[in-house]
C-alpha cells in the first residue's frame, strides 16, 4: 500500500469535489451551512495557492485520489488560519492518512506565520475530533465569528 500526499492540482478538482460531498453526505453534512455546499469544492485548485498563503493536499492510495485537506486564512485574516475540507473515503481511514495530511497543514501554517488554526465539524465526525485533540485542537463553546457553516456543531481551535 503507497500513500502520496500532493497539492492539489486542476486534474484533481472533479475527484475532490466528488469525495468532499460523498463524505459530507455520509455525516449529514448536506445543504447550506455545510463545507460540501461551498462554491469551491468544485474547482478546489483554483482556490488553494501560496500566495493566498493557503495549501489544499490530496492523499493517494495505490495511485488513487482517496481524500484530501487544505488550509486557509479564516476570514482574510493573517493571523488566524482555518483547516478546511479534511474528508476520506472510508478506505482511507485508519491508515494515518488524516493525521499527515493534518500535520502538513499545520506545518505549512505555522511557516506562513499564522498564531491560531479554527476548524468546524460535526460531533457524529467522532474520529476526526480524537485525531484533532491529539494534535492540540481545543474545543470552544462557539463558532468563531464570521464562520460561515452554521450546521457545523464542533468547533476548535489550535494555537501555534
Amino acid at each position: 500500500m503507497a500513500v502520496e500526499i500532493v497539492e492539489i492540482q486542476p486534474a484533481h478538482d472533479e475527484v475532490i469535489c466528488n469525495i468532499i460531498k460523498t463524505v459530507g453526505s455520509e455525516f449529514g453534512a448536506i445543504g447550506d451551512g455545510f463545507g460540501p455546499s461551498d462554491a469551491e469544492v468544485l474547482e478546489m485548485s483554483a482556490h488553494y495557492d501560496d500566495q493566498r498563503g493557503s495549501l489544499y493536499l490530496v492523499a493517494l492510495l495505490d495511485g488513487r485520489i482517496v481524500g484530501g485537506g487544505g488550509i486557509a486564512p479564516f476570514n482574510g485574516s493573517s493571523q488566524i488560519c482555518e483547516l478546511r475540507k479534511l474528508f476520506l473515503l472510508k478506505e482511507a481511514r485508519g491508515l494515518g492518512i488524516g493525521k499527515e495530511l493534518v500535520s502538513r497543514c499545520l506545518s505549512y501554517a505555522s511557516q506562513k506565520g499564522y498564531k491560531e488554526c479554527y476548524l468546524d465539524t460535526l460531533s457524529g465526525m467522532k474520529s476526526a475530533i480524537a485525531l484533532y485533540e491529539k494534535l492540540g485542537f481545543h474545543h470552544l463553546d462557539c463558532p468563531l465569528d464570521g464562520t460561515v457553516h452554521g450546521g457545523c456543531d464542533v468547533w476548535m481551535l489550535k494555537k501555534f
